[in-house]
């Protein structure tokens, strides 16, 4: 039998608020963009939803699908107001959370979620990623990549450039 300190659950409503949040984020102009903190815009949005709790890959997916299906229309708003509620006090300080144990997931797994926007898949794990990477290079060397796809690799590189990455 697993160790009980092995095993995990995961909130797969913050998956969810976090795309939105980066998705909607990417969409203000950047000088207002560096006066709102996409954890407090995070933070807003998870408050006002219900949480998707999942132990298992079976029930993270499943969670996901019911996520995408019965509350997108809720995540939308949320990130939407929590946006314009994060704004309103671009001079408030804050002392940010130290992360706890598993931040190195965390960070991959903000990751993962990134490349599934950029890769636009829908449902990416590390194990599919080489794969789907392949293919993607492929797709670009043969000029099969979308115009979409072209354009969000475009504005990642412009993005990037512009943090100094």
């Amino acid at each position: 039998m697993p160790d009980s300190q092995t095993k995990s659950y995961r909130n797969i409503m913050e998956t969810l608020v976090a795309k939105e949040a980066k998705r909607q984020l990417r969409q203000i102009p950047p000088n207002l963009a560096q006066y709102v903190n996409e954890v407090e815009v995070c933070t807003y949005a998870l408050n006002r939803l219900p949480p998707l709790y999942a132990s298992s890959a079976e029930g993270s997916h499943q969670q996901q699908v019911r996520g995408e299906q019965k509350f997108s229309e809720q995540i939308v708003t949320a990130v939407r107001q929590a946006i314009a509620a994060v704004e309103r006090d671009p001079l408030r300080m804050s002392t940010p959370l130290i992360p706890e144990k598993g931040t190195e997931y965390h960070e991959a797994y903000t990751a993962l979620e990134e490349l599934e926007d950029l890769l636009q898949q829908g449902s990416l794990s590390w194990r599919s990623l080489p794969t789907t990477v392949r293919q993607t290079l492929a797709d670009a060397l043969s000029g099969d990549l979308t115009p979409v796809q072209i354009e969000k690799i475009k504005r990642r590189h412009r993005y990037n450039r512009y943090r100094g990455l």
